[in-house]
């Protein structure tokens, strides 16, 4: 059985002279009096030193682990100074925070004596560290002397971290060599006892600390690896406030804890009881609450920067208003333990007391359009506070959700019995031997299903080829295939040249009606939408082979050929052509003069073409010489009615004796050319103009 780093937790504090010192944070002495006397003068901040601001940190860090893990998790307290000395053991009774805080009060502040030398105090520290880490907790105990196969497994773990003040980089290294040689010293002894178990794995974490407004001398480090069974980190902060955030970071990283804020908690004010405003109070707990919000992607627009100061981010939920006091029963999925990252503010002491009263409190995700989600709870078992994860699922025990319920919607034509098949065909199974194969098995099975779903539609409605199975088979399964030979070329020409004939023909096409909306399109423009998706489908594999190119090929081909002449388009055309010229013609000639001959261009004009468009709606009076595929039929029927007016009108005498369908205007007017009433026309008509005047008019 293996423990964790985190199962064990040594605290190695320095108690030299270095931290005597000021940590140069101010504190407001009066911060706390209400009203002041005129006149009086108000004390002069004062400032913690380094040491205290170093308890006060570890002790938040001890709070921590012990709130959300009160038996799994151990920490020991080393203080160093001329001797090392352990505070507590690994003895459960020992391991609460009023026990520490009790030994840390018997300690006399560091000395003021700047001449003992800090490199003795951290060794002498580092040595008693590694040998508690030695000493086996009560539960290592139990396991490595029960009679059971994990007695031989049982490895030691642990974790060291080192509060003090270094001199320089080099003096680091100094440091991390003497634990790496106190570590095989007294794994060597460990090993030779029954009593002591070997470190199978340390984890170094030393902390440079300086007063607030210095630059550390030493730099950050990465974890590194300094041999199989140590590694090692360096941390540089300031005193005060930094070294208290650095450590709740510390804590959250080392445990795998994350920090969920509660928000629009209402509370009273403290000043007016009549008022309330809305308060913000942030938790942590173990990561594994917000598994279920990063798997389902709900997570986006949740996280946001943490509110308390600490350089990590928050899961954002808000608070529902509870509506009884008894907890209901609630589909929970886990349950974690939490604690407040700032436990004295006031918002955290009201919450606190709110869940310990018996009271349980919804969290929803903040939304801005949709319904609220509820994906958790906060409510306390035993004088304990947990946040409960709740299933934003269908539970096991109700019926399977349908198909139109999922992240398509309200679709029920998907292609079921198609992806069963397509799962069918990619079914994985054991290899016996792939040693001769050029290609790993599992590369080849990506490869394969890679090939086939290039073009894969969803649904039935949007596919025409895919719907038409019995008459492209066998094109779909072999333009799929890794080579082409000229026999499968062939056959898939074959299939491209039979949908021609289909065409050709003006064979009906397979229109799914299941899931499809509105009315179905017009035969020419369902085949010209199968040709579009045709060329795609086979242009997804075009660049497989050459062979695949060649069908490529004859796929084009045939689609620009129809385009050019297609037997579907020519009856619109020539229709088309015939009612341009019935509407745009002036010649009068070419009108029927007979009602047989009216009542054939009637029949002809009314008749339509089962697959021609219904002409779209103009308004009256517009365009006159629109042509026939613009024409409303108002426009159509109002044409007809005045080319039939026309043709009822009796025919100008003079025009049916001319030739040409011209007319001669005083064609007697030359044989009288010296009469009189040739010069009275003469001058009636335009004598001005020089004499005689012949004009010839012809009557459209």
């Amino acid at each position: 059985m293996s423990f964790p780093n985190s199962h064990k937790t040594v605290f190695l504090l320095d108690r030299s002279s270095a931290f005597h010192e000021s940590s140069k944070q101010p504190v407001d002495f009066d911060m706390f009096m209400k009203a002041k006397a005129p006149g009086l003068i108000p004390l002069a901040p004062i400032s913690k030193s380094l040491w205290t601001c170093n308890v006060e940190a570890v002790l938040e860090y001890v709070r921590i682990v012990y709130d959300v893990f009160p038996v799994s998790k151990l920490i020991q307290l080393i203080v160093s100074e001329g001797d090392a000395i352990a505070l507590n053991s690994w003895n459960q009774q020992e391991q609460n925070l009023q026990h520490l805080t009790g030994m840390l009060a018997r300690l006399r502040p560091p000395n003021n004596d700047h001449l003992v030398s800090n490199d003795c105090t951290i060794f002498n520290g580092i040595n008693l560290a590694i040998e508690k880490l030695c000493e086996p907790s009560i539960i290592q105990h139990k396991v490595r002397t029960s009679l059971t196969e994990s007695a031989s497994s049982c490895e030691n773990r642990g974790r060291i971290i080192c509060l003090s003040s270094f001199e320089s980089d080099e003096f680091i290294h100094k440091v991390e060599s003497y634990v790496l040689n106190m570590l095989n010293q007294h794994n060597k002894l460990a090993m030779s006892t029954d009593v002591l178990m070997p470190v199978d794995h340390c984890e170094l974490v030393l902390v440079d600390l300086v007063p607030l407004g210095n630059q550390s001398i030493c730099s950050n480090q990465p974890k590194k690896q300094l041999s199989p069974y140590l590694t090692s980190e360096v941390h540089s902060s300031q005193s005060g406030r930094f070294i208290a955030i650095k450590l709740v970071e510390l804590v959250m990283s080392h445990f795998n804890l994350s920090s969920t804020t509660v928000t629009g908690i209402p509370m009273k004010e403290e000043q007016n009881a009549m008022s309330s405003a809305n308060y913000d109070v942030e938790l942590l707990h173990s990561s594994d609450a917000h598994i279920d919000l990063i798997r389902a992607g709900h997570h986006e627009g949740l996280v946001a920067p943490s509110k308390e100061g600490l350089y990590t981010d928050t899961i954002t939920l808000k608070w529902c208003t509870p509506k009884t006091t008894a907890v209901e029963l609630q589909q929970c999925t886990g349950a974690f333990r939490i604690t407040p990252v700032d436990v004295n503010s006031r918002p955290s002491s009201c919450l606190t007391n709110f869940l310990l009263s018996g009271r349980s409190v919804m969290l929803e995700q903040p939304r801005k359009t949709g319904n609220k989600i509820i994906s958790h709870m906060l409510s306390s078992h035993g004088g304990e506070i947990y946040i409960h994860v709740l299933s934003t699922w269908r539970s096991m025990l109700e019926d399977p959700p349908s198909i139109s319920e999922g992240a398509g919607g309200r679709l029920t034509d998907y292609r079921i019995n198609d992806f069963g098949e397509l799962m069918k065909e990619n079914l994985l199974g054991p290899v016996t031997d792939a040693s001769n194969l050029s290609m790993l098995p599992i590369k080849r099975a990506q490869a394969q299903i890679e090939r086939m779903t290039r073009y894969w539609p969803l649904i039935i409605s949007e596919t025409i080829i895919f719907n038409m199975a019995s008459i492209i088979d066998p094109l779909p399964s072999l333009i799929m295939k890794e080579t082409l030979s000229e026999a499968e070329v062939v056959e898939c020409k074959k299939v491209i040249y039979h949908v021609v004939g289909m065409e050709t023909r003006n064979d009906p096409l397979p229109n799914p009606t299941s899931g499809a909306r509105g009315k179905s399109s017009k035969r020419d423009e369902q085949y010209r939408q199968m040709w579009n998706e045709l060329e795609r489908f086979v242009r997804a594999y075009s660049n497989t082979s050459a062979s695949h190119g060649k069908v490529l090929e004859c796929v084009t081909e045939c689609k620009r050929k129809n385009n050019d002449d297609s037997p579907t388009g020519q009856p619109a055309k020539v229709k088309e052509d015939k009612v341009f010229s019935s509407d745009t013609s002036g010649d009068r000639s070419s009108k029927p003069s007979t009602d047989k001959d009216r009542q054939d261009m009637r029949k002809s004009e009314v008749k339509k073409e089962p697959e021609s468009p219904c002409a779209k709606r103009f308004k009256i009076g517009f365009g006159q010489n629109r042509s026939a595929a613009s024409q409303s039929l108002l426009s159509m029927w109002t044409n007809r009615i005045k080319l039939e007016h026309k043709a009822t009108c009796p025919e100008f005498a003079g025009r049916q004796d001319s030739p040409g369908n011209k007319a001669e205007l005083y064609k007697h007017l030359k044989d009288t050319s010296n009469g009189e009433g040739g010069h009275g026309i003469n001058e009636k008509t335009g004598g001005g103009r020089g004499g005689s005047h012949k004009s010839n008019i012809s009557l459209a």
